[in-house]
């Protein structure tokens, strides 16, 4: 199996702020403007695409979109997405190849859901790409702060120390 430094070099893959690497591979040249977006959006938007590598050793910390958000699987372990829906459920989707394990290819986080991921072996790493079908701006996304997370949804504490901090632990 090729390694992450591989697949980082040979994708020129980048930093993220959420954690990981990524890189915009599309961008469509159909625009939906403004005034055909929930009033959310800052402005026009139009479908993205991305590379995403997360290693075992990191996480993509708790954050959320305006827009729906499909992932799908390429290479690599499992990964883990942890979703906390509009009516405050808690659930675990994973991402992988191995259907027997409820393994799936892709799936969607929806808009305004909060979510993060993990990998489950600590030593090796998963590559997905993820679709925002609004398009992907970085106003359209917040990032998880911890306290106000615990105080909204105490009853997943675990998960969201877990997903808020940025050296990974065992879930």
């Amino acid at each position: 199996m090729k390694d992450q430094a591989y697949w980082i070099k040979k994708l020129d893959l980048k930093k993220h702020p959420e954690g990981g690497y990524f890189r915009r591979t599309y961008q469509s040249n159909l625009d939906l403007e403004k005034n055909m977006l929930p009033a959310s959006f800052a402005g026009s938007r139009s479908i993205t695409a991305i590379y995403y590598l997360l290693s075992g050793d990191e996480i993509s910390a708790i954050h959320r979109l305006h827009s729906d958000e499909m992932w799908h699987f390429y290479y690599g372990d499992t990964l883990t997405l942890h979703i906390i829906d509009l009516q405050s459920n808690y659930f675990q989707i994973k991402l992988g190849q191995n259907s027997e394990n409820n393994e799936f290819f892709q799936t969607v986080v929806k808009a305004g859901w909060w979510f993060g991921a993990t990998i489950n072996n600590p030593f090796s790493y998963a590559l997905v790409g993820c679709t925002v079908t609004l398009g992907f701006d970085f106003q359209d996304f917040e990032m998880g702060k911890r306290e106000d997370l615990l105080k909204r949804y105490p009853q997943h504490s675990k998960i969201i120390e877990i997903l808020t901090n940025q050296e990974k632990k065992n879930i």
